[in-house]
């Protein structure tokens, strides 16, 4: 971008952009509907941007394997057992423009922190929500499930919120940082209540990757502190911590079925899969040996079995290229410590999401859950913002 196009106050469409997408992700802990008209209007703003203003269609390098990714789908869902569904479900790819929107959209440091304080706000939200349902309302024995309906989603939101708070608690630079002291326990006592294990898993992933940034001898903490939560910790949270090392656990027996499931379709379906969201009608036939319990869910529990299964192995080696291109990036912004202090926490906070989607994927499908999807995408994206265009790494773009 030349010094005079620096110089030139943006216009309308690109003065809403930021305020749309705050005003969507102020819905993200709250209602999926909401959040997604307003992601509407910003996608619209994005493109009026694009042609009046004549913007560069600009992306970080992982966008490439995730065009692959949605190139593959197309055609997988072209020769689906059931093209219907599949192309109905294919909908959900246009959520991948969410990473050039937001690098669009986040043109200056009064737009990044528009945006941040919209998710804070919208998880402080869902917190006290859940917390005054759980301590007033639920029943017993009830996993906490927020506003998001199942306690498996609102898990993998509070993983990511952690995953942002801890990032600016620890890396960021203004005073203002320490009010997210304050979300961090009430989120991770809600993690824990969801009772959700792959959730857990993921946050102590994500614990993990802001240690090591920070300080990796403090990684001491992490088992420290799992045992004192275990402690704790109720008699029903410790019996679901305990089955995490049982294979005779009903869950883990359930997601053994599963992989072994989804390795018989992937050797049936090897390039293209069944098609999107047919897994579940496929693995109905008694000789995938699922019992009929298992046969009532609607994946396979696995982010990796259960792309390969669908989509076919082309399309996972796409997805798995996403995740390698997207840690390598963040890698790089990491590096750029001492260049911005200001970029540093979010790229932190990008990569602990990163690991700890990845992660938790591994006993979850996480990535097919659209309200996860859509933070995820947010958060990975902001290190690689038109703000930081005068740093390494810069977003590529298309004319």
């Amino acid at each position: 971008m030349s010094q005079p196009d620096q110089l030139q106050k943006p216009s309308l469409w690109a003065r809403l952009l930021p305020w749309t997408l705050a005003a969507g992700l102020l819905f993200s802990f709250i209602s999926i509907s909401v959040f997604q008209v307003f992601l509407g209007i910003a996608f619209l703003l994005w493109i009026v941007i694009l042609i009046k203003d004549k913007e560069k269609f600009q992306f970080p390098s992982y966008f490439w394997p995730l065009l692959v990714y949605v190139g593959l789908s197309l055609v997988a869902s072209g020769l689906s057992v059931n093209p219907e569904i599949s192309f109905k479900d294919s909908r959900d790819l246009l959520l991948f423009l969410i990473i050039p929107m937001t690098c669009s959209a986040l043109a200056d440091v009064p737009a990044l922190r528009k945006t941040t304080t919209a998710v804070i706000a919208s998880g402080t939200v869902s917190l006290a929500y859940s917390i005054y349902y759980y301590f007033i309302k639920a029943q017993p024995g009830e996993r906490i499930s927020g506003f998001m309906g199942h306690y498996m989603t609102q898990a993998g939101l509070l993983v990511l919120l952690c995953s942002l708070a801890l990032g600016l608690l620890v890396f960021g630079r203004e005073k203002l940082r320490w009010v997210l002291a304050p979300v961090i326990v009430p989120a991770v006592l809600c993690l824990v209540l969801t009772m959700t294990r792959s959730g857990w898993i993921g946050f102590a992933a994500a614990l993990a990757v802001i240690l090591i940034l920070y300080r990796p001898k403090l990684l001491v903490i992490l088992p420290v502190a799992a045992v004192l939560l275990f402690v704790i910790s109720p008699q029903p949270v410790k019996r679901r911590a305990l089955s995490i090392f049982s294979l005779k656990s009903y869950s883990n027996a359930q997601r053994i079925q599963y992989l072994k499931a989804g390795i018989k379709i992937i050797g049936e379906n090897p390039l293209f899969g069944t098609g999107p969201d047919t897994v579940d009608m496929v693995f109905q036939a008694p000789k995938y040996g699922l019992s009929e319990e298992a046969k009532r869910n609607v994946h396979l529990h696995n982010n990796f079995t259960q792309i390969a299964a669908e989509r076919g192995l082309p399309a996972l080696a796409a997805w798995v290229a996403f995740l390698v291109t997207a840690f390598v990036s963040l890698l790089k912004r990491l590096r750029q410590k001492d260049k911005d202090t200001e970029l540093f926490p979010h790229a932190a906070a990008a990569l602990a999401a990163l690991l700890a989607m990845i992660i938790s994927g591994i006993f979850e499908y996480n990535f097919g859950d659209s309200e996860i999807a859509m933070l995820f995408l947010y958060l990975i994206s902001v290190p690689f913002a038109v703000m930081w265009k005068d740093h390494e790494d810069i977003p590529q773009g298309l004319k």
